[in-house]
């Protein structure tokens, strides 16, 4: 009897596991896996924004991300490192869930239609991603200008007190419209996530099992890997993401510097040299890598205890 209900089990989690979950299921799991991962992650977020803002202070200087973290950590203390945490998970709350909740809910749609291919699935992968980003980019922005604003001079801070005065601000002293100043470079990255995350994550996979690496340890060596290849596609957007959420105008002419993604990308290339773009890469890598790794082990997990519970 015990063997009959134990296979009675694995057959019943074998058919929840080949439905559809619900939408909400989908888009509360992936918030909340996304908000797991931003915890540990915000701290590596800060540094790679700051490194990457510094650089448009200082043209030229080379600085390893180490040194840049002692230094910042010396300065302002440990705990600025945490600073824009709320905007932070605001963000993982409006873009991690409507991620990957989007793109459960696309390809379970399609799926009802004709079969989902690996063309369809980076499909639903890009088109989740974009629409994500765009609802998020409020969040995004307060991000950045929460996370920089310690490392400013003193005069050009702008010392918000938390999320709210944040954003209250900005569309009180800049407009609504400055939500989105940005939202190009941060939209197309999100793409470009979108599409090579999910195509070399599950070649990775098949890669390191070929290897012999199995379970968590290839989830962990497949997500890492992902990571530096779409790190490395996408770092010049977030690069220039960054500098257009933070700009300021001009105090003679009142005109932005940095007005689309790529005059923005040209303009620092052109200034600062091509690899200005990747300053701030090490840290940038480690939270797309580890912030990755973190989101889908939480996700993996809550979906399997809401399928056991049915």
């Amino acid at each position: 009897f015990p063997a009959a209900r134990a296979s009675g089990r694995a057959e019943h989690l074998a058919i929840m596991s080949s439905q559809p979950l619900p939408g909400w299921v989908s888009f509360t799991t992936s918030g909340l896996g996304g908000i797991f991962g931003w915890v540990f992650i915000h701290p590596v977020n800060t540094i790679g924004v700051r490194m990457n803002l510094a650089s448009a202070r200082n043209p030229g200087v080379k600085v390893s991300m180490l040194s840049f973290a002692k230094t910042t950590v010396k300065e302002n203390g440990f705990m600025t490192l945490y600073n824009g945490i709320g905007a932070g998970i605001w963000r993982q709350i409006f873009y991690a869930s409507s991620r990957y909740g989007l793109f459960q809910v696309f390809r379970d749609t399609l799926a009802t239609y004709r079969e989902v291919d690996f063309a369809s699935r980076l499909a639903c992968a890009t088109a989740a991603g974009g629409c994500a980003a765009y609802i998020s980019c409020p969040c995004e922005v307060s991000l950045v200008r929460m996370s920089n604003d310690a490392s400013l001079p003193q005069a050009d801070r702008r010392n918000y007190k938390g999320v709210m005065d944040c954003g209250m601000r900005i569309a009180r002293e800049e407009g609504v419209g400055a939500f989105w100043r940005g939202s190009t470079p941060f939209v197309t990255r999100a793409c470009l996530v979108g599409a090579t995350q999910v195509a070399t994550y599950d070649q990775f996979k098949t890669i390191y099992s070929g290897f012999g690496i199995k379970g968590n340890a290839n989830v962990v060596c497949s997500s890492f890997t992902a990571g530096l290849v779409y790190s490395t596609i996408t770092m010049p957007f977030e690069s220039a993401k960054n500098r257009m959420a933070s700009q300021k105008p001009d105090p003679t002419t009142g005109k932005l510097p940095y007005r689309g993604t790529m005059q923005t990308m040209k303009a620092v290339a052109g200034a600062e040299g091509a690899l200005a773009l990747y300053s701030g890469f090490a840290p940038y890598f480690m939270r797309c890598g580890g912030h990755t790794v973190l989101m889908f082990f939480m996700v993996e997990k809550l979906q399997k205890l809401y399928k056991a519970s049915k």
